[in-house]
């Protein structure tokens, strides 16, 4: 769909310092809801309140500097998980995959300097989550026919307002920007991982700009190097196997910077440190599109900052799929009180400035955390892993059960 402003998207590497945060509390969640489902499946609870998997919580948290990580935040896991639960090693396999394993030895003074390879020192805090959470009030609802309203008795496991978006103006349904900056990214990555390119190194950062018609009028990349490549190359290379091949020669070459200082030789988690969640607008839709309160990574799905912005991306392509209202574009927002079964607020607003929530309930008819994550498979991934969302976009991927066409 064409717009009628100008607009800017960035993206990061698998390789950049916040997203291996990321993957790490996210290959945590999908180690911990595996385990559960085995142990569920081996040993069949005799009542349902007895089951792993629904008991799973994760709220987990990551902060990297050079090659030491700290894991903290709160989990709730059964005493056998717990016991097998083997952070280090987890985290040292991601360390390995997205091409660290490299500490700074000759002080930042002088960037040529090589880099000693250094295993991954990684301090687990993980704790115990506050009971008050899962419990609720433990009282009967009678208007929603349950008892409780913690996250044990399918509530909400926090408050927050979760924004979803969709747009025809692209195959994935996603900003044409956005989408433009994540295949550049994803790009460089390809040919880091083939060896394409050896000179290219794991932390990469791509940028689009768009003009109000719609084409391409910058482009921008960091790509951290080794030391021993020199610009003009390194620039041609990046022309001809990454920036014609997504951008189909849309943009002229004057319009594309590559490593706007010169030398992107210290990168990774030795040239910044790195974050869980610090990258949401990335993960999400770019800045054309609000964002909601919280991040995703690290989180279970009773944490509705993560299931229900996903669902909100699924009843925004919905919307657009089914041209409710003539939408070619929506915007759905959705508002939860901690442990609270159904939305306080449900908005979905079109590019012709209708609210259509009326439509969306009539089709969906129950948001509650427990029929989301139900709905979503969110709890047992089947052909995907949350370890896979952590990088290159929550969105716009056709093996995420949120982009699938809804079942209405």
């Amino acid at each position: 769909m064409s717009q009628s402003f100008a607009r800017t998207a960035e993206h990061v590497s698998a390789g950049h310092p916040d997203k291996f945060c990321d993957q790490v509390a996210d290959r945590i969640l999908d180690e911990v809801l595996t385990q559960a489902a085995d142990l569920d499946r081996k040993n069949p609870p005799a009542k349902p309140e007895d089951a792993a998997l629904p008991a799973v919580r994760t709220a987990i948290e990551c902060l990297v500097k050079d090659n030491l990580l700290i894991v903290s935040g709160e989990v709730k896991l059964p005493p056998i998980i717990r016991g097998e639960l083997d952070v280090i090693k987890l985290a040292r396999g991601i360390w390995k995959d997205v091409g660290y394993g490299a500490i700074w030895t000759g002080g930042y003074s002088d960037e040529d300097e090589e880099q000693a390879q250094g295993e991954l020192t990684v301090i687990n805090h993980l704790r115990a989550q506050s009971p008050n959470i899962g419990a609720g009030h433990g009282k009967t609802v009678v208007s929603e026919n349950i008892e409780g309203t913690g996250a044990d008795f399918g509530g909400a496991g926090d408050q927050g307002i979760m924004v979803g978006y969709a747009t025809d103006e692209t195959e994935e349904m996603m900003p044409r920007e956005w989408v433009l900056a994540r295949d550049l990214c994803r790009k460089l990555h390809d040919l880091r991982v083939s060896a394409s390119l050896p000179w290219l190194r794991s932390d990469c950062k791509t940028q689009v700009s768009l003009a109000a018609d719609g084409s391409v009028t910058s482009v921008i990349i960091a790509a951290q190097h080794s030391k021993e490549v020199d610009a003009r190359h390194k620039k041609q290379d990046l022309l001809e196997q990454a920036v014609w091949p997504v951008m189909k020669q849309e943009v002229a070459e004057t319009a594309v910077t590559i490593n706007g200082t010169g030398r992107f030789v210290i990168g990774g988690a030795t040239g910044d440190a790195g974050v869980v969640g610090r990258k949401i607008v990335v993960d999400a839709y770019g800045p054309r599109v609000p964002v909601g309160g919280g991040a995703y990574s690290g989180k279970d799905p009773t944490k509705v900052d993560r299931s229900a912005a996903y669902m909100c991306r699924h009843i925004a392509k919905a919307v657009v799929q089914h041209k409710v209202g003539g939408a070619r574009e929506c915007t759905v927002s959705i508002a939860f009180g901690i442990g609270k079964h159904q939305p306080e607020m449900l908005t979905a607003v079109t590019d012709r400035g209708e609210d259509v929530a009326a439509w969306v309930w009539e089709k969906f008819k129950d948001l509650s955390p427990r029929s989301i994550i139900e709905r979503l498979g969110l709890r047992t991934p089947q052909g995907w892993s949350y370890y896979e969302t952590a990088s290159y976009g929550h969105y716009g991927r056709a093996n995420f059960p949120w982009e699938k066409p809804a079942q209405i």
